[in-house]
């Protein structure tokens, strides 16, 4: 892995007329090395969105700087152009035409010879493990294979940034997985990734580093691991069988907690800071109360906590 920064914003700014307070982007700043994913987080209308449009010159910036491989995203806009890929949230695949002849129709397109097409067409689908289904009309693949294909066809050109914006939205699990899978593959080829996404999950399984946004300007960025540790607290869940108890562990679980505790039906999450204290504390408190419950765990914050915290309650986009 290198240390060469490949995307590069300071102080951009765009705002909407007539948009909301704090919509756009209000002094956006982030860096990308070569080589990783970087996961774009934040609630709705924090700008996500606006900053991949502005990274990859499909809308122009009010104020500040921006670059992708060292060309100003202003001034050079066909440099930058020639170096991005760029994945909607819906694949923008034809559902007529076979695998294959998508990605040989998107290579004619990039002004590639149709040897060549064919040639990168089979490639890539081998790659991500669509050989098989190459001959089918796109019809007959599932979403997974779907947003594979459309990974594949950004692929033609071999771009050295490929920007991925919200890609297993509306996806099963399994769909999910073979995306992740597909994202992984291309960082490994030497694609640096820049990934919107809504699962928090996802940016916990894919990015290197993080950047979460809020009302257009980035409040918190690191590794995954990072933002966690950011909290100090480790958490003790406790899951009951009476949900009439759930009252008295809050009260029992009280003086440990180093912030609010959170309760969700049968379970009570209790930020603590001594963890092996916590937990003793409360099994004897549990015990002389005559309450049992039905697991009892300590764990580290999880990624969705750390938005929570940073960015308020909104979901993220």
């Amino acid at each position: 892995m290198t240390t060469e920064c490949v995307i590069e914003a300071v102080g951009v700014r765009k705002n909407y007329k007539g948009g909301t307070a704090g919509a756009g982007l209000n002094g956006f700043d982030l860096e990308v090395r070569a080589g990783t994913v970087t996961g774009l987080l934040g609630p709705n209308g924090a700008g996500k969105t606006t900053a991949v449009r502005i990274l990859s010159t499909l809308l122009e910036m009010d104020s500040g700087t921006a670059a992708i491989a060292g060309y100003d995203v202003r001034r050079q806009g066909a440099e930058v152009r020639r170096r991005i890929g760029l994945v909607g949230q819906y694949a923008a695949v034809d559902e007529v035409l076979t695998g294959r002849q998508n990605l040989v129709m998107f290579g004619r397109l990039n002004h590639l010879g149709h040897a060549v097409a064919v040639k990168k067409a089979d490639e890539l689908l081998e790659r991500f493990s669509l050989t098989a289904a190459a001959g089918q009309a796109v019809t007959k693949y599932s979403g997974g294979m779907r947003r594979r294909l459309d990974l594949a066809a950004s692929l033609l050109v071999a771009p050295a940034v490929l920007f991925v914006d919200e890609p297993t939205t509306g996806l099963d699990p399994a769909g999910r997985i073979e995306v992740w899978n597909a994202v992984r593959q291309l960082v490994d080829g030497g694609t640096t990734v820049l990934l919107t996404t809504q699962y928090l999950e996802e940016a916990d399984q894919l990015a290197n580093r993080i950047s979460m946004l809020k009302d257009g300007k980035v409040v918190a960025e690191g590794t995954p691991d990072e933002l966690k540790t950011q909290l100090g607290s480790d958490w003790l869940d406790l899951v009951l069988a009476d949900p009439a108890e759930v009252q008295r562990v809050v009260e029992l679980a009280g003086p440990l907690a180093d912030g609010e505790i959170r309760v969700t039906d049968v379970r009570v999450s209790v930020p603590v800071k001594d963890r092996t204290r916590a937990l003793v504390t409360i099994a004897n408190s549990l015990h002389e109360a005559k309450i049992e419950p039905e697991d009892i765990t300590l764990r580290r914050p999880t990624l969705d906590e750390v938005f929570l915290q940073l960015t308020g309650p909104e979901v993220a986009a």
